[in-house]
């Protein structure tokens, strides 16, 4: 019986082979199929798994709060009257309503207040110049405390973090990463040394572990460079560096001063009438459940329109939340691309089909010579079936090859991240096999139908 199936197999091989270039074209809707859609999984794998380092980027069940840009702020005014005008138009709307801006004060009452909330990072950032024996460079000034740490599961590569004494008194000590500890200290130990950050010197007491953060996080996220940034406790920074809510003489010349109520003074430089100067740049706050993520947004939105006399200069974001409908949007889109796909593994099953019932066609007298010495039904069924599954398998194999070549060449051109897995092949092979089996089995069943006499009489 095993040397009558190795007989039939080689017989359609032999017929697969006798006409290669036929065998080719056949098989290229299933090549073409393959290789589609294993390089739009690994497209949608690798978008997923930019969506989770994302996700790790900018921490789990954490909401962001930020000030919010007034956009004529960053036009030019076209005149003086008109910035009279527009000035007395402001005051109008903001009279009896002063707010300070987000403050440390803002960062301590949410932590004191919602109990939902399990850490709170305020966050000051300038960008300043690094000095170090002579060598200098840019990077983001940053006043934290430990919470931005744990936060956003920064670990330590050496030295410790800030201590409660570091914290309450400003203590001039800073924690570095670890782009800027190869910059400055290429060979030796950073911990214990001194460095100069804009006029403050500070001492390094440690080095943060190296974390991979794309361009497009740092864009589109917000996210910190946590490799080329400098950090120091947020009252260090603002006690020695430069607290941009007090108020000084310096910051006064070329502003607007204008009493709104007996108590209280609208101080703003440029277009920014009704609202004082923001004292820290961002309000990380993590919830301890994800689903205490909304109603912990609504609490903070009241809270800081009261602490903020009503006046709406703030912007609380849901980075995850935000990330997640991404996914699903890109979800979304991997699926329609890859039904797409899917369509060319159809349409070359149905081109296998129609070759093949070609082949019947003109193979008839071959057929009824077959059945004349001895042939069964069983056999031309199996003899047509195997010729069909060749030609899917050998099609799903090349098909596999140029999907892993396509994949590499999507992320070599574009710089999109692309993930082949062992199940996108598992898959696409299975499938392939499974429609040469399918498509196959109508014209295997139509040759072993064909009449022996007349199939030897048919010229």
């Amino acid at each position: 019986m095993l040397e009558r199936y190795k007989y039939i197999f080689n017989i359609a091989l032999e017929a697969v082979f006798l006409n290669k270039f036929r065998s080719i074209l056949t098989a290229l809707g299933i090549i073409f199929g393959v290789a589609a859609v294993i390089t739009m999984m690994a497209i949608g794998n690798g978008a997923k798994k930019e969506i989770l380092d994302q996700m790790k980027l900018v921490g789990v069940n954490n909401i962001l709060i930020v000030p919010k840009v007034d956009k004529q702020n960053n036009k030019s005014a076209k005149s003086s009257d008109q910035s009279s005008q527009s000035t007395d138009k402001s005051l109008e709307k903001t009279k009896g309503k002063f707010s300070p801006g987000l403050s440390l004060k803002d960062a301590a009452a949410i932590k004191a207040i919602i109990p939902t909330v399990s850490k709170v990072s305020p966050e000051v950032i300038f960008e300043t110049d690094i000095v170090k024996d002579g060598v200098k460079t840019s990077a983001k000034f940053t006043g934290v405390t430990p919470d931005f740490f744990q936060v956003f599961a920064l670990e330590l590569q050496e030295g410790e973090m800030f201590n409660d004494e570091q914290l309450r008194e400003g203590k001039s000590v800073c924690i570095i990463g670890p782009v800027l500890k190869s910059k400055f200290f290429p060979s030796g130990n950073a911990v214990g040394n001194d460095i100069k950050c804009g006029s403050v010197w500070l001492k390094i007491i440690g080095v943060l572990k190296k974390r991979e953060v794309s361009q497009s996080s740092i864009d589109n996220l917000g996210i910190s460079d946590y490799n080329n940034s400098l950090y120091a406790p947020v009252q260090t920074l603002l006690r020695r560096y430069k607290d941009r809510s007090i108020v000084t003489e310096a910051s006064l010349h070329g502003s607007n001063v204008t009493q709104v109520d007996e108590d209280s003074y609208d101080i703003s430089s440029g277009n920014q009438s009704g609202m004082g100067k923001d004292q820290i740049d961002k309000i990380v706050v993590q919830v301890k459940e994800s689903t205490q993520i909304g109603p912990t947004v609504e609490v903070l939105k009241k809270m800081m329109l009261r602490r903020h006399a009503g006046v709406d200069d703030v912007e609380i974001k849901v980075p995850e939340l935000l990330l997640k409908q991404e996914q699903r949007t890109k979800d979304i889109f991997n699926i329609v691309l890859g039904a797409i796909a899917s369509i060319s593994l159809l349409v070359g099953g149905i081109g296998i089909m129609n070759i093949m019932l070609a082949s019947v066609m003109e193979r008839i007298k071959e057929i009824g010579i077959r059945q004349a010495i001895g042939a069964t039904k069983r056999d031309i069924v199996l003899q047509f079936l195997t010729e069909a599954t060749l030609l899917s398998i050998s099609g799903g194999l090349i098909g596999i090859v140029l999907g892993l070549a396509l994949s590499k060449l999507v992320m070599e051109l574009t710089d999109i991240l692309t993930i082949v897995s062992a199940l996108s092949i598992f898959v696409s092979f299975g499938v392939s096999a499974s429609v040469g089996i399918i498509f196959g089995y109508m014209p295997s069943q139509r040759a072993a139908r064909q009449d022996p006499v007349e199939s030897l009489r048919h010229e």
